[in-house]
């Protein structure tokens, strides 16, 4: 027994070096100090920590793609020239340690037994307001804009902006769109088949939220239509 106690604090220094040698030969562990140090929480949430000035990053790994990322974080307002997000001129290496870190970020504390903001009691009756919460918090407005308004610019997307929703009720039915939310579009039409295809995407939410989950959001979606408005709009 001497002799492992002797013993052990060496061990204890040895398995010290070994976790410390992996965060610094991890590039998520590398972006996760990133985001810490730059104290991106202020304006960001992550499974319910942090601000709400910027969007929640919960998921962000599942909605944006590695290349988007890393073109968003080279220079935010050369994608969106009124974004509140300021250029921070990462380095090169820095910035692929950062889209690694928010690359990762798939939900996991929605998925791995957390709790779900939209899932309070107060919102349990109400499907339309609970569709509200789930599409903040999942980041759907982060590309359809706050209720569906659109204009998120997208590369060489037919329009050139992410589509607004405002007047998704003219075009498609209530199961129609709830199967389109579940299923996603992995690939925008392009305006240009000979350029660059569109960064932005819409993922299968099916792999995040359930069945009665989208639907509540379809809800939410069916009822932005303004009022006074006719089916000639589109």
């Amino acid at each position: 027994m001497k002799r492992v106690a002797h013993f052990s604090p060496l061990v204890a220094l040895v398995l010290a070096f070994s976790a410390c040698a992996k965060s610094h030969s991890d590039p998520v562990a590398r972006g996760r100090a990133v985001f810490a140090s730059y104290d991106c929480k202020k304006c960001h949430t992550v499974a319910g920590v942090g601000g709400s000035l910027g969007p929640d990053l919960t998921l962000v790994g599942f909605r944006k793609s590695p290349e988007f990322l890393d073109v968003w974080l080279k220079d935010p307002r050369a994608w969106k020239a009124d974004v509140s997000m300021p250029n921070f001129y990462f380095k090169d290496n820095i910035r692929a340690d950062l889209v690694a870190y928010l690359g990762s970020l798939k939900g996991q504390g929605y998925l791995e037994g957390g709790a779900k903001p939209w899932a309070h009691p107060d919102l349990a009756g109400d499907t339309v307001k609970r569709g509200e919460e789930i599409y903040k918090r999942v980041g759907c407005v982060t590309c359809h804009n706050k209720a569906g308004k659109g204009g998120y610019p997208n590369n060489n997307a037919v329009g050139g902006q992410v589509p607004a929703l405002q007047l998704v009720a003219d075009g498609f039915s209530r199961d129609e769109l709830v199967k389109k939310i579940l299923e996603g579009v992995a690939h925008p039409a392009s305006a240009d088949p000979a350029q660059p295809a569109p960064l932005l995407f819409m993922p299968p939410w099916e792999k995040v939220l359930n069945k009665e989950e989208v639907e509540a959001v379809a809800d939410y979606l069916m009822s932005l239509k303004p009022k006074g408005a006719s089916d000639g709009d589109w």
